[in-house]
């Protein structure tokens, strides 16, 4: 038999009310009667009611988790972290898959039917729209990878797409390529149209290299091993941008396939540095994302935004960096 509230009342000669106010947060409980009460729970091995004690409270302690791309394993980092830093906080996450999702409002409805407490929308891909939906529905909010704004109508963490795409152009650029390229993953995302905007910028001032951009269909393996076997068959580019990591490692796939290697015959730099990325047999040149700041800033704003619905959204950018590897030449080979 389970044991119930009534039974720890009973161990600890209390009232029912004193043990339900006991395991209520911010409820009015005397030290002597908290002490009867959690020493009881301990000897009957008594664990509260999760959905009982959100009756009480009017809150379900649930944090609806919000992403759109399965298919990249970089998502298995996110979902650790952002689901251990949920539960150490006391809060339960709900992972709430938008493949193929476009209209905002499903997904608010759906949530609100869970009656969520707040909401991290966990994608660099999703237009700001998404965010500001549940903003307007009333529903805490934080857009994590999001784009960067000054002005920002939700809470916004993440990093400066721009810069990073700066940043990888002038790996390049040191490294002596005098012909690059963009392979970036889908065109209507934000991260893709930013990335791209920093790359451009910086080639701006090197009227000497020739560049060119080119889109995958997705930030996925299979979309990056399809492109660059596409941008193959015509004339490549010396090194490439590859807006994603995962796409690095399905354009290192092609390479491979095509007979040739990389960093000597085509060069690598990806974007994210996940796991993966470090892996002897990939050992991928890439601009490291810091994930896990990321993801416990938009846990930290999340929850202050549930205790503070009116708080100022703000964005929290993190700074990215290069991390050597081998997949580009090292810079003292500059000559092209």
């Amino acid at each position: 038999m389970a044991v119930t509230l009534r039974d720890v009342a009973d161990r600890a000669g209390v009232s029912r009310s004193a043990v339900s106010r006991t395991f209520t947060e911010g409820a009015s409980v005397s030290p002597k009667t908290r002490a009867k009460v959690e020493k009881a729970a301990l000897e009957l091995g008594y664990s509260p009611n999760a959905l009982a004690s959100s009756l009480t409270t009017g809150r379900t302690k649930l944090i609806g988790l919000v992403s759109n791309n399965f298919h990249n394993p970089l998502f298995l980092e996110v979902f650790d972290l952002f689901t251990r830093g949920l539960q150490d906080r006391g809060l339960r996450p709900l992972l709430v898959n938008l493949s193929n999702e476009t209209d905002p409002q499903n997904s608010v409805r759906m949530l609100r039917q869970y009656s969520v407490d707040g909401v991290i929308v966990a994608s660099s891909t999703l237009p700001p729209s998404f965010a500001e939906a549940f903003k307007q529905a009333g529903v805490p909010v934080v857009h994590s990878f999001g784009r960067f704004s000054t002005s920002p109508n939700v809470h916004v963490v993440g990093i400066d797409n721009v810069a990073c795409g700066r940043m990888a152009a002038e790996a390049l650029i040191a490294r002596g390529y005098r012909k690059v390229a963009f392979l970036g993953g889908p065109e209507k995302a934000t991260s893709t149209q930013d990335r791209a905007l920093g790359f451009f910028g910086a080639l701006r001032e090197h009227p000497e290299i020739e560049v060119s951009i080119s889109y995958a269909s997705a930030y996925s393996f299979d979309a990056g091993r399809v492109e660059m076997t596409r941008l193959l068959m015509q004339d490549p580019a010396q090194a490439y941008f590859c807006g994603d990591d995962v796409l690095s490692i399905g354009a290192l796939s092609a390479i491979e396939e095509a007979g040739l290697s990389c960093p000597e015959d085509i060069g690598i730099i990806g974007l994210n540095d996940m796991d993966m990325a470090r892996w002897q047999n990939i050992d991928l040149t890439t601009i490291r994302q810091p994930i896990a700041e990321i993801i416990g800033a938009s846990i930290d704003l999340v929850v202050g935004t549930i205790e503070r619905p009116d708080r100022h959204p703000e964005t929290r950018l993190f700074p990215c960096r290069v991390v050597e590897r081998g997949t580009l030449r090292p810079v003292h080979q500059g000559a092209a």
